[in-house]
C-alpha cells in the first residue's frame, strides 16, 4: 500500500509540517480519524474559535478507491454551535483528490497573526503551500469558486467557506465542489465553517493527480467484491436515482414524522407539491437531471440538478432534509422558492437544516411570518451582514429561542434537530437525544422499515438506534455514502472491503468494536467539555404535545436515553 501522510498547517506563521501516520491511526479514516486525533490532542473545553481547536480534514479510509459510493470527507471540531466534538461529511471530488496526492488528513491549527487575512492552501503533487488571498474575502461560494477554477484551473477541486464562515455564524458550512465545479455539497452541521473562518482560511485548492490511487492488498478479492456490490446498489436504488432524496418527503409524511410550521405538525396535505415525484417532474421538464452522482464511483446516484422555469441552474442537489426545513417547517411548500433559498444557503455557506428550524422559532416568536419567502430570503441575508433578525437567527436554534422567549425550540445539544419528528420516528428521537453530535439524523437514522419495526413503536427502538450509530460510524470511517445503507444487511459487505483494502482479516466484529470505541471516545470528550447523558433527551413539548394528526408522542423513558451506552 502506498504511505500516506498527514500535513499540519499552522496559519500564525503559515508553515506547514509532513508527518508519517502512527500505528494508531493506520486503519481510520473519515471521522473515525477526526474524532481520535481530537479526542487525543484537543482540550475538550477550549474555545471553539479559539487558538487551540483544531480544524481536521480527513477522507474515509476507502475513499480514493474504486469501492462504490465510498467519496466521503469527513471534517472535524469542537463546534461552535454544540459546543460538543463535531463531525460532518460531504461528497463532492475532494477527498478523492487528497487520497490521490496520498494525504490521510489535514490538520489546520491555530489563528492568524491579522485577523483579516484570508488565505488559500493549495496541495499539489508532491507539495503544500498557502498563499494570502484577501481579494476572496466576502465572496460567496460560487464566486469564490469561479475565481479559483479561473486561476487553478477546472480540474482542480475546492473546499470553501461564505462569508457565514467568515463573519462566525455558528451554523456556518463547508462547501466541497461536485464534478462539475459547483460549490454545491457541504459539510453542513454544527457550524464548522465559523471553525475553518476563524483559522483566516477561505479555500482549500486540491490539483488532479492521476498517477497515485489508493491500491488494496488484495486487488482480485477487492475487484470482485467491488463489482457484486455496484451492481447490488444499481439494482435497488432506483427511487434514489429517479427522485433523490425527496422521495422521503411523501414517505415521511405518510407516517406522520414530516415537520410542519415548527414541528407544530407532522403532516403537510401539500406534500405533493414538494414531493420527490414534482421534483423529478420539474427537473425533466426543465432539462434539470435526476441520477446525478456528486462524486466519482456514486452507484447510488441520488443527487439532481434543479433549473428554474426558464431552463437555468438554480441548485444541486435540492435534499430532503432542505425540502422538509426550509420549506414545510416554515409554511414554504413550493420548490422554486425552496430551491432559491438553497441556492442562497450554498452560496452564503450556511446549513440549511439549522438555517430552517431556527427560521421556524422566528416565526413562532412573531419576528417572521410563516410562509413569508421574501422575509425568509431578507433574514438569510441578514445573516452575513449581522443586522436585523439575521443577527439573531445565525447563531442556531436555541440562541434564537433563548432570545426571543420561544419555549418550543426543536433541538438538543444546541442543535436543531433534522427533517423527522421523533413523535413519529421514534428511533430516530432516541438517535436524537443520544448521538455525540447533537440532533443530527445522520448519525443513525431510523428510517420506516429499518429493524422490522414500525417507527412509532416504543419497543426496540433505543437498541435499533444504537445499532444504526453504530454501522453509520462504521461507514462514516470508511467513508462510504449512508445511503448505501447503513444496515446489518450491509456488514458483511464492509467487513470484506476493509479485509481486502488493508491486507489484515477485519471482520465485523473488529468493525464493531472499533466504532464502538471512537463513539465512546466523543462520548468521553463530551463529558469533559461539561455535555453528558444528563442532556440525553428531547425537549419536553414532544413528550407532552401529541401531533395532531395521530396523537403521537415521544415516549421512550427518558431514564433509558440517560442510561444509554454503546
Amino acid at each position: 500500500m502506498l504511505k500516506l501522510f498527514i500535513y499540519r498547517i499552522n496559519m500564525t506563521d503559515k508553515t506547514f509540517i509532513k508527518e508519517e501516520v502512527s500505528q494508531r491511526y493506520k486503519h481510520l479514516g473519515g471521522r473515525g480519524f477526526t474524532s481520535l486525533l481530537l479526542s487525543d490532542e484537543l482540550d475538550p473545553k477550549s474555545s471553539p474559535l479559539g487558538d487551540e481547536n483544531k480544524l481536521v480534514i480527513a477522507p474515509g479510509l476507502l475513499t480514493g478507491t474504486i469501492a462504490p459510493s465510498s467519496g466521503r470527507t469527513s471534517i472535524g471540531a469542537k463546534s461552535p454551535l454544540t459546543g460538543t466534538i463535531k463531525e460532518s461529511n460531504a461528497g463532492g471530488t475532494a477527498g478523492q483528490y487528497l487520497a490521490g496526492h496520498n494525504i490521510k488528513a489535514l490538520i489546520i491549527e491555530h489563528l492568524p497573526k491579522d485577523k483579516e487575512d484570508s488565505s488559500i492552501i493549495i496541495v499539489e503533487k508532491n507539495n503544500l503551500r498557502l498563499e494570502v488571498r484577501n481579494n476572496l474575502r466576502g465572496l460567496g461560494n460560487y464566486d469564490t469558486v469561479a475565481n479559483l477554477r479561473s486561476e487553478f484551473g477546472d480540474q482542480c477541486s475546492i473546499i470553501s467557506i461564505g462569508p457565514a464562515g467568515e463573519v462566525g455564524s455558528a451554523m456556518a458550512t463547508i462547501a466541497f465542489s461536485d464534478p462539475e465545479g459547483r460549490p454545491s455539497r457541504h459539510a453542513g452541521r454544527g457550524g464548522l465553517g465559523a471553525v475553518m473562518g476563524s483559522k483566516g482560511v477561505k479555500a482549500i485548492v486540491i490539483s488532479k493527480s492521476n498517477d497515485s490511487v489508493p491500491e488494496p492488498r488484495d486487488k482480485t478479492r477487492f475487484l470482485e467484491i467491488v463489482k457484486k456490490f455496484s451492481l447490488e446498489l444499481y439494482q435497488t436504488k432506483k427511487g434514489l436515482r429517479d427522485y433523490g432524496t425527496a422521495l422521503l418527503v411523501n414517505a415521511i409524511n405518510a407516517v406522520g414524522g414530516l415537520p410542519t410550521r415548527n414541528f407544530s405538525m407532522g403532516y403537510n396535505d401539500q406534500a405533493e407539491e414538494f414531493s420527490g415525484e414534482r421534483l423529478n417532474q420539474l427537473c425533466n421538464e426543465r432539462k434539470g437531471q435526476t441520477g446525478h452522482a456528486c462524486s466519482r464511483g456514486c452507484a447510488v446516484r441520488c443527487s439532481n440538478v434543479f433549473n428554474n422555469g426558464q431552463g437555468d441552474y438554480v441548485t444541486a442537489s435540492l435534499e430532503y432534509e432542505t425540502i422538509a426545513l426550509l420549506g414545510s417547517n416554515c409554511g414554504i411548500n413550493n420548490l422554486d422558492e425552496i430551491a432559491q433559498l438553497d441556492r442562497l444557503c450554498d452560496d452564503l455557506g450556511l446549513d440549511t437544516m439549522e438555517t430552517g428550524v431556527s427560521l421556524g422559532v422566528a416565526m413562532e416568536g412573531g419576528a417572521l411570518q410563516f410562509g413569508h419567502f421574501e422575509q425568509m430570503k431578507e433574514a438569510i441575508n441578514d445573516i452575513v451582514t449581522g443586522v436585523k433578525i439575521g443577527r439573531i437567527i445565525g447563531q442556531g436554534a436555541v440562541a434564537t429561542g433563548r432570545i426571543l422567549k420561544v419555549s418550543r425550540v426543536p433541538a438538543v445539544k444546541g442543535q436543531g434537530l433534522s427533517a423527522y419528528d421523533p413523535r413519529a420516528l421514534k428511533g430516530t428521537g432516541v438517535t436524537y437525544a443520544t448521538s455525540p453530535m447533537g440532533a443530527d439524523h445522520t448519525s443513525g437514522n431510523c428510517l420506516p422499515g429499518r429493524g422490522g419495526l414500525k417507527p412509532y413503536e416504543d419497543n426496540g427502538q433505543v437498541d435499533l438506534s444504537k445499532n444504526l450509530q453504530i454501522i453509520t460510524m462504521i461507514c462514516d470511517f470508511l467513508g462510504i455514502c449512508i445511503f448505501v445503507g447503513p444496515v446489518q444487511e450491509n456488514m458483511p459487505v464492509f467487513s470484506a472491503l476493509a479485509s481486502s483494502f488493508t491486507g489484515e482479516e477485519i471482520n465485523e466484529e473488529k468493525l464493531y468494536d472499533l466504532a464502538r470505541s471512537i463513539l465512546e471516545k466523543e462520548v468521553e470528550f463530551n463529558v469533559l467539555a461539561g455535555i453528558d447523558n444528563e442532556q440525553n433527551d428531547l425537549p419536553r413539548f414532544f413528550r407532552e404535545e401529541p401531533l395532531p394528526n395521530n396523537g403521537y408522542f415521544f415516549d421512550i423513558p427518558a431514564e433509558e436515553l440517560k442510561n444509554f451506552k454503546y
